[in-house]
């Protein structure tokens, strides 16, 4: 019996242990999510300052017409963009997993395939704007003569420093992997204080502006990789070995980046077409207020997806450990967190958009304001789900998830073609489709994340829609009643973003925040403190 009770004692005592063990290391995954969180705003907020300051002094010193042309030559090669998107995709899933699991020897293999796939992609993509690209340069852009020869000269540098981007690619993932986002956040703020620098360099030349900033930027991309580089190479093992090549992860990496690239192919088509349609049937204000409502919503977008970023390797890192439990409280509080951190700002811009947009375009067009508005609900919609786009990357099997949604995607499309086209729909068609596709879209990710990682899908309707319903409606409520009596001025106007942040996060400790989080935030503050 005596026996007996000690073997009791010892298995309580050793739960005890591997208890205080699992806490201890998903404190120490909220922390550095909480640390990198900060750095990724401060950069952003950063970052966006700085290059609203850029584009005004650009502007001035280029000119309108040779800042349009550097934007329209760069657009070109730009539009390749999806695809290093895609292919960072796979990289820090696959380098993410590996890290999980502690196999380090397949890390550094995994890193090396990645790293030539990303080699040959950039020699493909060389070959394309080459050809390709710049027929497309010569012959179609609408280029005044004069400047026909700039025009070339910052098509090349373009094409430089998109090569070097791209290279640049796998390096950051695996920072991100590694979940030092302090490292990616003061690479990038150096890189905007570079660029920031390059537009005051240029009064200083007297030459050709133009051609002049095209190489200045792409020494700044130069720069840029190089730093990544060495980072990496000083920091990360699997940075630095050879060339190694395994035919079978390759497969699994081009599969996994095949279908992504559909993804983000049916994305990036959807932005562009539904803008040419709106262009076929309506007059190039309603085309310039739908640019805008996208800008201000993309602005809006990027605090969220920076949040989801410091989210991404923990994720799938529990995935690869097989902690579910641990995953799904990391998909709860980030879906609830990513949405409160759009929301506390999207609120009072909800509520004064006719103001801020006044403060901003002084005078506004037509459909603006409607415009920005949907395509806020729209990206508030996503803010929710963009937590569990992770966890379906995370189990590699992406197939039928880049399947549905990449086909609902085109789906806005078709949809809004039909309206306009045979019913005579109003341009404002096209962001009620994309609402009611992207609610669609939301509840076909909880099914398929389900499938694929095992998602609970009652728990996720309890722990986060309806903490997300209540936070909607009672700082709409409360907020919205605020704003109707105050007047329409900038302090006031400074109320109302204040006490939607005070109410909101108020609202969200009470109901958002589970018993575990609320004393880890509790310990967190107290220790900052003492």
């Amino acid at each position: 019996m005596q026996i007996l009770r000690r073997k009791a004692y010892w298995l309580k005592r050793q739960l005890r242990q591997i208890k205080r063990g699992i806490v201890s290391t998903y404190t120490s995954s909220a922390n550095r999510i909480a640390k990198n969180t900060l750095m990724l705003y401060f950069r952003q907020i950063l970052i966006m300052l700085v290059n609203l300051y850029a584009v005004r002094v650009i502007l001035e010193t280029l000119g309108a017409v040779d800042y349009g042309i550097y934007t329209v030559v760069a657009g070109v090669v730009t539009m390749f963009t999806f695809l290093s998107g895609a292919m960072a995709h796979a990289s820090q899933r696959y380098f993410s997993f590996e890290l999980g699991q502690k196999n380090y020897e397949q890390l550094k293999k995994t890193f090396s395939v990645s790293f030539i796939i990303y080699v040959f992609l950039a020699l493909g993509m060389l070959l394309l704007a080459e050809t390709v690209g710049l027929w497309f340069v010569h012959n179609k852009l609408v280029i005044p003569p004069e400047r026909v020869i700039a025009a070339r000269w910052v098509y090349q540098t373009t094409v430089v420093s998109f090569v070097f981007t791209l290279l640049t690619t796998p390096y950051m993932a695996a920072i991100i992997a590694h979940e030092d986002m302090d490292i990616y956040a003061y690479v990038s703020i150096f890189e905007a204080v570079l660029k920031l620098g390059v537009v005051f360099l240029l009064v200083l030349f007297e030459v050709d502006l133009l051609i002049l900033y095209g190489f200045l930027m792409m020494i700044v991309t130069i720069i840029n990789t190089s730093i990544y580089r060495t980072v990496c190479k000083k920091k990360y093992p699997e940075t630095k070995v050879g060339w190694i090549w395994d035919t079978k992860l390759f497969r699994e990496l081009f599969s996994f980046t095949g279908w992504s690239i559909f993804g983000a192919f049916t994305t990036i088509t959807r932005v562009q077409v539904i803008t040419i349609l709106i262009n076929q049937f309506f007059n190039p204000i309603v085309v310039a207020a739908r640019s805008i409502a996208t800008q201000v919503s993309s602005a809006l977008n990027v605090f969220a997806s920076g949040f989801n970023t410091s989210l991404y390797a923990p994720i799938v890192k529990e995935y690869a450990a097989d902690n579910k439990e641990q995953m799904f409280s990391l998909i709860f509080n980030g879906c609830k967190m990513t949405f409160f951190l759009m929301w506390i700002f999207a609120l009072p811009l909800l509520l004064r958009m006719e103001y801020v947009l006044a403060i901003w375009l002084k005078n506004i067009p037509d459909y603006v304001v409607v415009f920005t508005k949907l395509s806020i609900y729209e990206v508030l919609i996503n803010s929710v789900s963009l937590p569990i786009m992770t966890a379906a990357r995370a189990s590699g099997k992406v197939k039928l998830y880049e399947l549905t949604l990449g086909s609902l995607q085109l789906l806005i499309i078709i949809s809004s073609y039909i309206w306009i086209k045979f019913f005579q729909g109003e341009a404002v068609v096209v962001f009620y489709t994309a609402i009611i596709i992207n609610v669609v879209m939301f509840f076909a990710r909880l099914f398929i994340v389900q499938r694929l990682v095992g998602l609970p899908l009652r728990k996720y309707l309890y722990k986060v829609l309806a903490p997300v319903f209540i936070i909607i409606g009672i700082t709409s409520l409360l907020i919205g009643g605020l704003n109707n009596v105050l007047p329409q001025n900038f302090i006031s106007l400074c109320g109302v973003v204040f006490f939607s942040v005070i109410l909101s996060s108020v609202l969200m400790s009470l109901v958002g925040l589970d018993k575990n989080m609320k004393i880890k935030i509790k310990n967190k503050i107290l220790g900052m403190l003492l």
